[in-house]
């Protein structure tokens, strides 16, 4: 880590000296939409992160290995098939996924780890905002730590009346984890119709992990056994001839977006937009190497197919007549399926978990502008329908009997709803001000029928919360390329279905239970920014601190009277949801930019992120802390090819600043903890014509052996990646 520091140190000199040579040319202003509406990145008091290269966001295994390959965002991972991201230390139901405009967040993610990021094919991407720190002002409960904007591919209108297609298609290896992904999309339009088409198919081998590990864990990751069914009888599989195999990771996932878009004149726009994702089985691929006294706990645990299923329809009209020149309408559904099944070694008992959620939900939001300021006003709505089943089949005779449900069991939903307001003020060509405010309304109803497998002390838990939050800044745009910002906010989040009535074992031993007296979690916040840029070099640094009030920790609870109980047949910890905490959080972001010669970039960034809670006077790490994260790379960049080398890279995780109740997961760490790693990569893309483009790349040259902190499955080791990607 000094070499890195060092590295800074000496981006920042050839700053300083570049300065004396361009001070007159400034970036191109980049639009966002953070704002919900397009605009400047410089009206913008929050930070954010804006991912719009192609060959970052097509060619990575999902989503969330954009983020990561970025060196932008922390990803924590628990099986090949998922990826959970978290900003400024906040992760899962604590920050909030959107796609085109809709709320992905549904009343069931957990506070634990998600995998959802992954539904959203990552080659139908066109960009990735990542608004950092808490957005609840425009976005609601759950943004606590911040907001990711996911945007697909936009139909392109025709300039003709005639029809016009083009299109791309792509195919991506990967020996690492014997990736074979196809894609294909296109575009059909004229001067008023557009029809975009988008369809994925990937497959996913095992996936292989790292040789060189370090001398004082020469064993970490190793798969040495895996269990395979014959006959109807569980069988330990000798795996020590292949141990950097992670047997059983592989998956399949397939994505379809279609859109339709219509503008019969220059003010009005209608797009319907339809997106559906569905996976084969996922092993969770951390619980499928547990032990007990050298015997593997489970047979089988796997995730079911994960399906993502929305159709939305968006209304854009502007130059409106009245206060409101600008008109934005969102009306969505979806459907989303997921499942967990799990057998104990040795046993005939396969338990299955089944949730589905129904989800509509609707936006308005209009903007008025005049010359010196911008209003935006919005109400927003989403309704919460989930299902919760479970069963136990004995695999030998298929008879059939009841098990506790991950959720309540009966008419079970959950509703937001809000109105919001925004305003910009322009103080003059460098001052801008913003603020604004968000009036939050959240109910839960859940009903619990079967109470008697786990002697529900009660049948029913509704809440009713409501919530001001609000936020306020200021931004100094100079004119020379310098610009500063400083602002405060506050953030809400309701608890959800699965803070309030879930009933599970996130590990052996210890078994999590409802508690339907928890309160809504708050945080205050303030955060300050400075930055200098130009087009030949921007430096830049942000310092950002949260107060954590109400904080929802997990923490020993009694059930009935008793703190142990009987569950799934193993006598188990109560563990529940609490408001038993008040945290602090705190860190920065430094980050660099150098053009060394004309299509040549240097780039760095480097996170730290910090935090602790007080629990009855006693000072704990808070959990889904990361630890200090970042990247740096060289880039070359002309008509016919473009390379880079980048290097991405995770500083220590201390066993002692691990939350040993939490979502940490020390038992897939070394005894010290999660160490150190740094990768080092290369890719490049050749375009020998302009319908033709060749990619070829190394990830983890070194074939380092490493983790993600509280991951529960190593990273990919030496990683050759081939893509070919043709348009028509």
């Amino acid at each position: 880590m000094q070499k890195l520091f060092l590295a800074f140190l000496l981006i920042g000199s050839v700053l300083k000296s570049s300065a004396q040579k361009d001070t007159t040319k400034s970036l191109q202003e980049v639009i966002v939409y953070a704002n919900k509406f397009p605009t400047l990145s410089k009206n913008i008091i929050q930070t954010i992160g804006v991912i719009t290269d192609k060959n970052l966001i097509q060619y990575q295994s999902n989503t969330a290995d954009i983020l990561t390959a970025s060196g932008q965002v922390f990803v924590q991972k628990s099986q090949q098939g998922g990826g959970s991201p978290v900003i400024r230390g906040f992760e899962a139901s604590r920050i909030l996924l959107m796609v085109d405009g809709v709320r992905m967040n549904s009343a069931i993610f957990r506070s634990g780890h998600l995998q959802n990021i992954i539904t959203v094919d990552n080659m139908s991407l066109d960009r990735v905002e990542v608004n950092y720190g808490p957005s609840s002002t425009l976005y609601g409960s759950d943004a606590l730590g911040g907001v990711i904007n996911l945007f697909t591919k936009a139909p392109q209108l025709n300039n003709s009346s005639k029809w016009k297609t083009n299109g791309n298609m792509i195919y991506r290896y990967a020996s690492g984890q014997n990736e074979n992904r196809q894609h294909i999309d296109f575009n059909i339009a004229n001067h008023k119709w557009a029809f975009v088409s988008s369809f994925t198919n990937s497959r996913f081998g095992d996936l292989r992990q790292g040789n060189k590990r370090l001398a004082a864990y020469p064993d970490f990751g190793k798969r040495l056994f895996y269990v395979s069914n014959e006959n109807g009888v569980d069988m330990i599989k000798d795996n020590r001839a292949n141990v950097n195999l992670q047997k059983i990771t592989e998956f399949d996932q397939v994505d379809f977006m279609q859109k339709i878009f219509f503008k019969p004149s220059l003010n009005t726009e209608h797009l319907l937009n339809i997106q559906l994702s569905n996976s084969s089985n996922i092993n969770r691929y951390d619980r499928l190497t547990e032990t007990n006294m050298g015997i593997p706990i489970f047979a089988e645990w796997y995730y079911g197919p994960q399906v993502r299923n929305m159709v939305s329809y968006k209304l854009n009209k502007t130059k409106l007549t009245g206060y409101f020149q600008e008109l934005s309408l969102n009306t969505n559904y979806q459907h989303l399926e997921e499942s967990r099944i799990n057998r104990r070694y040795g046993s005939n008992n396969r338990d299955t978990r089944i949730e589905k959620v129904d989800i509509i939900g609707m936006n308005i939001d209009l903007l008025h502008v005049d010359k010196n300021d911008e209003i935006h006003f919005g109400m927003e709505s989403y309704y919460n329908i989930i299902d919760s089943k479970a069963d136990r089949i004995n695999i030998a005779n298929l008879s059939k009997s009841a098990i506790p449900t991950r959720y309540s069991d009966g008419p079970t939903n959950m509703a937001y709803h809000a109105l919001y307001a925004q305003h910009t003020k322009y103080l003059n060509q460098n001052w801008v001000i913003n603020d604004g405010w968000r009036l939050n309304f959240v109910q839960l109803n859940a009903q619990f029928k079967d109470t008697a497998l786990m002697h529900f002390p009660f049948t029913e838990a509704k809440q009713n919360n409501t919530a001001l939050t609000g936020n306020i800044g200021i931004a100094y745009n100079g004119n020379k390329g310098i610009r500063s910002t400083f602002g405060i906010s506050s953030g809400f989040r309701a608890p959800n279905v699965d803070d309030l009535t879930k009933v599970f074992d996130t590990r052996t031993g210890y078994v999590l239970v409802p508690n339907k007296d928890l309160k809504p979690e708050y945080t205050y916040n303030t955060e300050w920014t400075i930055s200098k840029s130009s087009s030949l070099y921007s430096i830049g640094a942000s310092i950002f601190y949260s107060l954590f009030n109400n904080a929802l920790v997990v923490d020993k609870f009694t059930w009935n009277g008793k703190s142990v109980i009987l569950y799934q047949g193993v006598l188990s910890d109560v563990y529940a949801t609490q408001n038993k905490a008040k945290a602090n959080l705190y860190g920065f972001n430094v980050n660099g930019r150098w053009r060394i010669m004309q299509g040549t970039e240097l780039n760095a960034t480097y996170t730290y992120t910090k935090g602790n809670y007080l629990n009855q006077s006693k000072k704990m790490p808070l959990d889904h802390i990361p630890p200090a994260y970042g990247r740096f790379g060289l880039k070359h960049s002309n008509k016919v090819w473009n390379a880079e080398i980048y290097s991405v890279f995770n500083s220590w995780k201390r066993i002692a600043d691990y939350n040993l109740n939490g979502e940490d997961n020390e038992q897939y760490a070394t005894k010290d903890g999660m160490p150190a790693w740094m990768t080092f990569n290369f890719n490049a893309q050749f375009v020998p014509t302009q319908d033709l483009t060749i990619g070829l790349g190394i990830e983890n040259i070194t074939d380092l052996n490493y983790r993600h902190f509280a991951s529960g499955i190593s990273a990919v080791g030496r990683n050759y990646l081939l893509s070919c990607k043709v348009n028509f």
